[in-house]
């Protein structure tokens, strides 16, 4: 087993979102590293921290990589520690608590109780990201409650960058009768999706209720063109790859459909609508949760000649390197 080593920088949060952007040469590394950004004081944009996990102890370059793409660290002893041999990304969810988010409760321990009147849907710490515990995710589950109680009704539901599967559960809960589907760049995502809709007793495949799932960048595979247009599309990934991914996921909306954004910050927001905007979104609908807004919009009917032409592959259909919280 490969030792796991975690170094750790100071960062600002515009310094932590440009990495969340771009990995820069950090993703030639092989394996390249996992990087996880957090705010060390609420409200301070200049006390953020990266932490870089490397399998095998990081090289003097790879150090050297990292801290200068992170200005603010100039000058700053980083610090490095050994892992012990364990799954790091497990560890670090463990004891999470369980939230509320809309009519959801998220747990993920089975023995944890469900208040009464909640949907229960659990989502065990492991392999992927997306347990409920982060903004964005939670800001999605928000939206999607809202959209159930506003009498929204929807009938063939994709999630792009599903990381656990979670908001694709939850869609279908709320949709039972619709058609479901669910991507995600990183293979172990899909197979823990998989995993994670057995326990919450949604079936595989491509009928009504089900989940059906695949390993994609952005909405770059056969099987998600056949599938659409689809009339809710939820894509909680990054701001940076959201933005690029506006035309393809645009082009797969049906007209009148429904988008759900989120990993964005409140300060990104303006031109992730802006690129929406262009593609003949419009914003109609917003939830803040802390400096996370989650972005609801709808694609225009388009009568005529100037109706929009279908997406088809290599046209801006991949993002690669993004993934989901």
């Amino acid at each position: 087993m490969t030792q796991s080593w975690k170094l750790t920088l100071p960062c600002t949060r515009a310094e932590a979102e440009a990495l969340g952007e771009d990995m820069g040469l950090l993703a030639d590394l092989d394996p390249p590293p996992a990087l996880m950004t957090s705010e060390m004081e609420e409200d301070n944009p200049d006390k953020w921290q990266v932490d870089a996990y490397f399998e095998g102890r990081p090289t003097v370059q790879a150090i050297a990589l990292l801290q200068a793409m992170i200005p603010s660290s100039a000058g700053t002893e980083p610090v490095l520690e050994r892992l012990p041999d364990e799954d790091w990304v497990t560890l670090s969810q463990q004891g999470l608590e369980p939230i509320v988010a809309g009519r959801f409760h998220v747990r993920n321990h089975a023995d944890d109780p469900v208040p009464a009147g909640l949907v229960p849907l659990l989502i065990p710490a492991g392999r992927a990201f997306g347990t409920g515990q982060h903004e964005t995710t939670a800001g999605c589950l928000m939206m999607l409650d809202r959209c159930r109680r506003l009498g929204e009704r929807f009938g063939n539901i994709a999630d792009i960058g599903t990381g656990t599967g979670l908001l694709a559960f939850a869609a279908l809960h709320l949709w039972p009768r619709a058609y479901a589907t669910a991507s995600d760049i990183d293979p172990a995502a899909v197979e823990v999706s998989a995993q994670n809709a057995a326990l919450n007793g949604v079936a595989p495949g491509g009928g009504r209720g089900e989940v059906s799932l695949y390993v994609a960048a952005g909405v770059d595979h056969p099987a998600l063109h056949v599938r659409a247009p689809y009339d809710l599309l939820v894509a909680n990934i990054l701001a940076g790859p959201l933005i690029e991914l506006a035309p393809s996921l645009t082009a797969v909306i049906d007209e009148g459909g429904t988008l759900i954004l989120a990993g964005l910050l409140a300060d990104q927001a303006d031109r992730v609508v802006a690129a929406y905007r262009a593609q003949g979104m419009r914003l109609v609908d917003r939830i803040d949760n802390g400096h996370w807004p989650t972005l609801r919009l709808r694609k225009r009917p388009v009568i005529g000649w100037r109706r929009p032409r279908r997406w088809t592959p290599g046209a801006n259909g991949e993002a690669p390197g993004y993934g989901s919280w």
